[in-house]
């Protein structure tokens, strides 16, 4: 099978099928040079899609396109500019070739954001598929529901051209679930207490009477009485994360870390980071199964970009933020430092995402820049099992 891929070929490696990849395409030289490290065999094109014509695309003859278009115009936060916004062009272009090419593929796995399925890219896409003769599935899916402790939620379409079929009854419902590997019926996903809304780290300020206190991340949940808040949060989502934490068929962020970090200062939260963001940070130990949705501005920014990690385990978070705000500034930044907090590592979100150990960065590649380049990653594994659904 020949596959025209413009998404992750760990994916295709994972999946098992016989594959050559005939054609890598980004237009990210940093993302680029990635790819050419870890797949030094592999053609990648430096260039945007569409400037590859209609003839180099018949030149190709793929069985298979693989792709995840530019997110930006579909992210509930952005400025929704869908496909007015000119970072949609090149899937528009795709789907303007698609009906063109002599030999349509036989198969189609897209992923983007949430958001993407009330779109109208998304609509002239089911257009497009429904006119070439392709049945298509939507899903939307978390690594939770393969048990990896991270909450990134996204908007994943298979196709398939007829007269061949899924082994499963497809629906225009949009699936949360992978179908049953052996009746059609439907596994399943979101992990216990994750929900499918945005799993940004957005904070939402509410009423008093529904704030959660000092303690409430441990014993009482339900208590209101304390003056100082544990964190800018409610009690509904407090009670959402220990579910989650408590959920045992998802494992422990333990079995995500690096056992030693070189230099591992680098990582540490900095005192201006911790006096600014302190009540809004969503902080997670080792033992934790859960870790919100990592952004490309991890590391540089604070607020809604990840989790960051408590090292200190002899240290109860609560008495970290016990009458913080009685403290004076160097007493305060004493309390929050002795959590230790740092950020996760670019190989444990790497690890997270279900990269192999196999995969590492150039030196070249900075640290930010790793994480920019796996903020707008996707979950290896996810992609690996749709890939196999699609096949069987």
């Amino acid at each position: 099978m020949f596959v025209l891929h413009v998404c992750t070929l760990p994916s295709v490696l994972e999946s098992g099928i016989a594959a050559e990849v005939v054609l890598a395409v980004d237009v990210n030289t940093c993302a680029n040079d990635v790819y050419k490290h870890n797949f030094p065999n592999t053609d990648v094109w430096p260039k945007t899609i569409e400037g590859i014509t209609l003839e180099g695309f018949n030149r190709l003859s793929f069985d298979m396109i693989l792709m995840s278009p530019p997110c930006q115009p579909f992210t509930r936060i952005g400025l929704h500019g869908d496909v007015s916004d000119p970072r949609a062009k090149s899937f528009l272009y795709i789907l303007e070739i698609l009906p063109r090419l002599l030999k349509l593929p036989k198969y189609i796995l897209l992923e983007n954001v949430k958001g993407f399925e009330v779109s109208s890219a998304r609509d002239t896409l089911l257009h497009t598929l429904e006119t070439c003769g392709f049945q298509f599935q939507e899903f939307l899916l978390s690594p939770t529901c393969l048990g990896i402790p991270n909450s990134r939620l996204r908007y994943f379409l298979i196709a398939k051209l007829k007269p061949e079929s899924f082994y499963f009854q497809s629906t225009r419902q949009i699936l949360t679930t992978f179908p049953h590997s052996e009746s059609g019926r439907p596994q399943r996903c979101c992990g216990s207490g994750e929900s499918l809304k945005d799993d940004s780290n957005t904070v939402r300020v509410e009423d008093e009477t529904t704030k959660a206190s000092p303690g409430a991340s441990s014993a009482n949940t339900s208590s209101t009485q304390e003056s100082i808040l544990y964190k800018l949060e409610t009690v509904k989502e407090l009670e959402r994360k220990q579910n989650q934490d408590q959920d045992v068929s998802v494992r422990v962020l333990k079995d995500y870390l690096e056992e030693s970090i070189q230099e591992s200062s680098q990582y540490l939260l900095t005192p201006k980071s911790l006096l600014r963001y302190a009540l809004i940070l969503d902080i997670v130990k080792p033992s934790c199964r859960r870790s919100t949705c990592f952004t490309k501005g991890y590391g540089h920014y604070v607020e809604g970009t990840g989790s960051v990690l408590q090292t200190a385990m002899d240290v109860e978070i609560d008495s970290a933020f016990k009458s913080l705000e009685d403290l004076s500034e160097e007493e305060k930044l004493a309390n929050l430092s002795s959590l230790k907090l740092r950020y996760f590592t670019p190989r444990e979100i790497a690890n997270l995402h279900g990269f192999p150990a196999s995969f590492d960065f150039p030196d070249k590649i900075t640290v930010r820049q790793r994480y920019r380049l796996l903020g707008n990653s996707l979950n290896v594994h996810i992609v690996a099992k749709l890939i196999s659904v699609l096949l069987r």
